[in-house]
C-alpha cells in the first residue's frame, strides 16, 4: 500500500479500524490526543505498510509552545519516549536532516535543545549539582549531499565507537494531510528510513542495522502535492484517474519556521524529560539553556 505518509494513524485510515494483529489504545489529554498503535503480526505489517512495532501519535490543535506555561505536554511525551528506552545506558540523540532546508531542518534543530552529558563526569556532575542525569550523547550528521556520507553510516560509527544502550533519531516526516504539519508528533520503536516519505530512502537507521533499540521521533512537515490533489478531488467525488503524479512536488505550511522552531523546541524538551527523570521541566530548560 502506497499512501505517501510517514504516519501510521494514516496508515490506519486506509487500513480499517479492526485490523486483526493490530490493537489501538486512544488517550485524551487537556489540548492533546494520543492513539498507539501497536502492530503485532506480519500480517497487520503488510497491510499497514509499517514494521511490527508501537507507534504512538500525538495530535494537538497547534504545536505546544514549551517556554509558556504548557509543560505538562511534554512531561506526558517525554514519559512515553522513555517507556520505549532501556532502563540503563547511554542514549544517542541523532538529529537527522539538512539544517539549511527549512522543512528537512527539525533533526537538527532539536539537538540544540538536547543536553549532552556523556562528557560530565561524576565529580564534575556532583561539584555543579547534576548528579542523576542520564549519559547522553548528541549528533547532527547532515546529509550526504553536505557530507558525502551516509547519516546511518556515521551514525553506525558513533554506535560502534560510544557503545550507546539505544539511539533517539529525530526526523521531519511526511503526511498525506495538510491539517496534520506541524501539529501532530508521531513516536515508534521501528527505527526510520530517511526519506521514504518523499520517495529518497536512505539507510534505514533501525535496530537491525545498528545492533540496538532505535526509537524514532518526527513531526510531519510536507505532503506529497499529487497525494493532496487526489484527495481533493476524491472529497469533491471528481475522477482523478487521469492525474499525473509528480513525484518530487512536496507542500510545506506557509509558516514552516514557526513550525520547526516550536516543533523543535518541544521534542528537545520532551527528550531531555524521557532521559533525566529526576529532574523538573523548569530545571531542565535551565540546564539547557
Amino acid at each position: 500500500m502506497n499512501i505517501n505518509t510517514d504516519l501510521a494513524l494514516e496508515a490506519r485510515e486506509f487500513a480499517g479500524n479492526n485490523i486483526d494483529g493490530a490493537e489501538v489504545t486512544e488517550k485524551s489529554f487537556d489540548g492533546m490526543h494520543v492513539t498507539r498503535i501497536n502492530i503485532i503480526t506480519e500480517k497487520a505489517s503488510e497491510i499497514f505498510g509499517k514494521d511490527k512495532g508501537a507507534y504512538i501519535t500525538a495530535e494537538f490543535s497547534s504545536m505546544p509552545e514549551i517556554f509558556s506555561g504548557n509543560g505538562s505536554k511534554a512531561e506526558i511525551i517525554g514519559r512515553y519516549i522513555r517507556e520505549l528506552l532501556p532502563d540503563e545506558g547511554t542514549v544517542l540523540v541523532a538529529g537527522l536532516g539538512n539544517y539549511r532546508i527549512t522543512p528537512d531542518a527539525l533533526g537538527p534543530q532539536s539537538t540544540k535543545y538536547i543536553i549532552a552529558t556523556r562528557h560530565i563526569k561524576s565529580e564534575i556532575s556532583a561539584y555543579s549539582g547534576l548528579q542523576g542525569l542520564r549519559s547522553t550523547a548528541v549528533i547532527a550528521p547532515g546529509v550526504l549531499g553536505q557530507t558525502g556520507i551516509e547519516a546511518g553510516e556515521l551514525i553506525l560509527s558513533t554506535v560502534q565507537k560510544i557503545k550507546p544502550s539505544a539511539v533517539i533519531a529525530i526526523d521531519a516526516l511526511a503526511s498525506r494531510r495538510t491539517e496534520r504539519l506541524g501539529c501532530t508528533l508521531q513516536i515508534s520503536n521501528t527505527g526510520i528510513s530517511p526519506g521514504a516519505g518523499i520517495g529518497n530512502r536512505r539507510i534505514e537507521i533501525k535496530e537491525k542495522f545498528l545492533g540496538i533499540p532505535v526509537i524514532a521521533i518526527g513531526v510531519p512537515t510536507v505532503v506529497n502535492a499529487y497525494t493532496l490533489v487526489c484527495d481533493i478531488l476524491r472529497d469533491k467525488k471528481i475522477d482523478n484517474t487521469n492525474l499525473t503524479e509528480k513525484k518530487n512536488m512536496f507542500v510545506t505550511p506557509r509558516e514552516i519556521d514557526t513550525v520547526i522552531e516550536k516543533s523543535s523546541r518541544f521534542i528537545g524538551m520532551a527528550v531531555n524529560m524521557a532521559l533525566h527523570e529526576g529532574y523538573s521541566l523548569t530545571e531542565l530548560i535551565e540546564i539547557a539553556g
